[in-house]
């Protein structure tokens, strides 16, 4: 059994490490590259399901809402699935097409991810 006591008084205080305008400006500078970093992984997904979304609707349905596509997004989907996760689903590709859509000038995308 220890003595409290002896414990007690062998325990010295532990100094401040840093200083308080250190330690804020350390937390600005995390919390700015923590922003700047979710910044830029946006930009990039957008971007990203843009693509998807064009190369989808120029490649196999050649600018045009096919009864074909209805077969297609399927497929895509499940093969997506298998190598990337659920993340692929076929209404997430749907997103991506009519994302594709509604911003058909790739310009205006750029424009967007800044």
């Amino acid at each position: 059994m220890t003595n409290k006591k002896r414990d007690l008084v062998k325990k010295k205080p532990v100094p401040p490490v840093t200083s308080p305008p250190l330690l804020d400006d350390l937390r600005r500078m995390i919390e700015e590259t923590r922003q700047g970093v979710a910044a830029t992984v946006n930009a990039a997904i957008s971007v990203l399901y843009w693509n998807v979304g064009r190369r989808i609707r120029e490649d196999i349905l050649q600018k045009k809402r096919a009864e074909y596509g209805r077969q297609v997004l399927p497929t895509l989907s499940a093969k997506l699935t298998v190598e990337y996760g659920r993340g692929w689903s076929e209404k997430h590709l749907r997103h991506c097409l009519r994302f594709a859509e509604s911003f058909p000038d790739e310009q205006i995308v750029s424009a967007l991810q800044r």
